[in-house]
């Protein structure tokens, strides 16, 4: 009976109360219970690269990273924003609780520098997470690249480009694409490892979306910490 049911438990398909499928790392809560239902290690993947697929910014897709950010955020490691669109706004990041203590803005130059400074975060060991803005198109291969980043450092990479990549290839342990209504935010699972297809409609904070980034002009080439 014992190897009988050991046997069952191999499908990837069963999933074991308070546990990750076997073979699958647990993951980051998303704090979000009907997205970390849908996720093979109940939340966001650690060591990999998600991709967020949005038709434009400011749709919700930073609300929902907040809660995993707060918890990241009481690790001794680096929460880093390599090239954001706009510079992160210190109150509305703390308000959600997290410690702006542990962010880190990492200016780039367009282009292969921004590339090459998001897999060096990745890759550190010194990050908890690395959020990314590459709107450029990425071959399989860049993208490839920043995967392997986020498995050397453990680090969990998000990269937010647009939804018109949906349908190119990407090596992401994990893709949504997101789109915002009147209701909330819908989110679908267009990858992950396991399963795929579940879409969802998601309760976020949308007040948030403007206020975290703020329209002050920022230099190239630099690193520093966010400031309250």
């Amino acid at each position: 009976m014992q190897k009988a049911i050991e046997h069952l438990l191999q499908n990837p398909a069963i999933r074991q109360a308070n546990f990750a499928p076997l073979g699958i790392r647990p993951g980051r809560s998303t704090g979000f219970a009907a997205l970390d239902e849908v996720l093979p290690g109940a939340g966001w993947p650690i060591g990999s690269l998600t991709e967020i697929l949005v038709d434009r910014q400011g749709i919700g897709e930073l609300s929902l990273l907040m809660p995993a950010l707060a918890a990241a955020s009481e690790e001794q490691r680096w929460i880093a924003w390599v090239s954001p669109p706009h510079i992160p706004y210190g109150p509305a990041l703390a308000a959600k609780g997290v410690d702006l203590a542990r962010i880190l803005l990492i200016h780039a130059r367009p282009g292969p520098d921004t590339l090459w400074a998001v897999e060096q975060a990745l890759a550190s060991g010194t990050c908890s997470s690395v959020l990314s803005w590459l709107d450029d198109e990425l071959d399989n291969r860049m993208l490839r690249r920043l995967q392997l980043a986020a498995e050397s450092g453990q680090s969990t990479g998000f990269l937010f480009r647009p939804s018109d990549h949906v349908n190119l290839p990407s090596p992401a342990a994990l893709r949504l694409g997101i789109e915002t209504t009147s209701h909330g935010l819908v989110v679908k699972v267009l990858k992950c490892r396991g399963r795929s297809g579940a879409t969802m409609m998601l309760d976020v904070d949308h007040d948030l979306v403007e206020p975290v980034f703020s329209h002050l002009g920022a230099g190239r080439g630099q690193t520093r910490q966010l400031q309250h």
